[in-house]
């Protein structure tokens, strides 16, 4: 029985952008650029292209895939692989596993294997061995070069006899902060021997992959926020600046949209207990994918003789969502989610104790991280507030000016700015926190960064 030829047509699938990727012959390729610039796509195939090779002449060859959060890897890298090799017509000759994650060639055992740099121990242990390379996926989201250099002498060690060295290869969008550890190593790299620093965006596609729809919806970002822009799709250091948010980007409505209905509720909070303030947002997510601050809570212990316990702010917070979330205005929608600030314990148990609700604590990233996360909202002109929220008759609540003013106050600390680590001002931030929190536990069902 005749073998089944390998087809593959670089020059259809690969951006000439991208030529000096395809045909590297040094070890270490760092490649850095905006949204829909298709470099992980271009590295996918590229290790995929380099196993085939070993895979053409009967011979094991492995691939280690590495992202900085474990979790993140079965929607990213995982699928990214496997597409590669489904393009090459050879998906029936790999197996794929989630526990672990691995793609196993079934003949020969040449394996991809997923590591999340969360779990060093596991993947500091593990003796792959035949090791042709190494990919680190979103690559900014580790904490230093210290971190790649403590995995890249474990796996060039286990190198494929036949291989001259480990390919290793970075895949990042450049963080807005000129001064992050990753943008100076980059730019530290470039001219050195053995390194390829490779920039690319999606003004580099040649082949038509950013396809209609993704370019009216760069376009709309571009009209919003030229700066984000900048940012995300060129994939440019543009700086911070002390002002946080272009407030110009929250819309004030008076009223709800008359051709796009709320069809989901999120909440979100940020608690002080006897310190400061408490405060948990209301948000309806429509039909057209706008999302709407409906209403806010806010109380404030300052200046108050008897402070509101644990078990009270536990009733007022039910109060709340049991009152906005049965307003006749957006009757049916359900509430999706509830979050709530992770290092918050007593009042998420409070509250379960009292009505057998999880408060879900929300997963923290970096603050510029999270910060991010609102950015990439904003820019793309979704978001939308109530100058009047539809009232609840609540002391606390009906009024989503707090939210407006410290959103308005948000500040980094000048001080910082030129730092890896840049700070923000931390006062009068609680209805920021909770919009933050809100982003990033609900980036997939808001369409945000992941």
């Amino acid at each position: 029985m005749n073998k089944k030829i390998i087809k593959f047509d670089v020059q259809k699938n690969v951006n000439p952008n991208f030529k000096s990727v395809w045909t590297t012959k040094k070890p270490y390729n760092i490649l850095k650029g905006g949204r829909n610039s298709f470099k992980s796509s271009v590295i996918a195939l590229k290790l995929a292209f380099m196993m085939i090779s070993y895979l053409i002449l009967g011979k094991k060859a492995n691939v280690v895939v590495i992202r900085k959060v474990g979790n993140t890897i079965r929607d990213s890298v995982f699928n990214k692989i496997q597409w590669a090799i489904k393009i090459f017509g050879m998906n029936r000759r790999f197996k794929a596993t989630v526990s672990p994650f691995k793609i196993t060639h079934k003949k020969t055992g040449s394996t991809f294997y997923f590591y999340g740099q969360d779990d060093f121990q596991k993947l500091k242990s593990n003796d792959i061995n035949d090791i042709i390379a190494v990919w680190y996926e979103e690559a900014a989201e580790f904490g230093s070069e210290e971190e790649f250099d403590q995995t890249n002498v474990t796996f060039m060690r286990q190198k494929h006899i036949d291989a001259m060295f480990v390919y290793f290869f970075w895949s990042y969008n450049p963080p807005r902060n000129p001064y992050h550890w990753i943008n100076e190593w980059s730019d530290r790299m470039k001219g050195e021997e053995d390194y390829l620093v490779h920039i690319s965006s999606y003004l580099d596609d040649e082949l038509g992959f950013v396809t209609d729809q993704m370019l009216k919806d760069i376009e709309r970002i571009k009209n919003n926020d030229y700066d984000y822009y900048r940012y995300i799709y060129l994939g440019e250091p543009v700086g911070l600046g002390t002002n946080v948010y272009n407030m110009n980007l929250f819309k004030e409505r008076e009223t709800l949209f008359s051709d796009d209905r709320i069809i989901g509720l999120y909440y979100s909070l940020d608690t002080g207990h006897s310190v400061s303030a408490t405060t948990c947002g209301c948000y309806g997510l429509t039909a057209k994918g706008k999302i709407i601050l409906l209403n806010t809570y806010y109380y404030s212990p300052a200046g108050q003789v008897k402070k509101m316990a644990p078990s009270e702010l536990s009733e007022q917070i039910h109060m709340f969502i049991t009152k906005t979330s049965t307003c006749e205005h957006w009757k049916g929608a359900r509430i999706q989610k509830r979050t709530i600030d992770s290092a918050e314990a007593a009042l998420r148990n409070q509250y379960y104790r009292d009505y057998g609700q999880h408060l879900l604590p929300i997963a923290k990233k970096k603050k510029i991280d999270m910060i991010d996360h609102v950015h990439d909202l904003l820019a793309q002109g979704r978001f939308y507030y109530l100058k009047n929220p539809f009232k609840t008759g609540m002391k606390y609540a009906d009024s989503n000016d707090i939210f407006i003013e410290e959103h308005k106050k948000y500040q980094f600390d000048e001080k910082t700015l030129n730092s890896d680590d840049p700070k923000v001002i931390k006062e009068d931030d609680h209805t920021v926190d909770q919009f933050q929190y809100a982003c990033v536990a609900n980036a997939r069902e808001w369409r945000l960064k992941g």
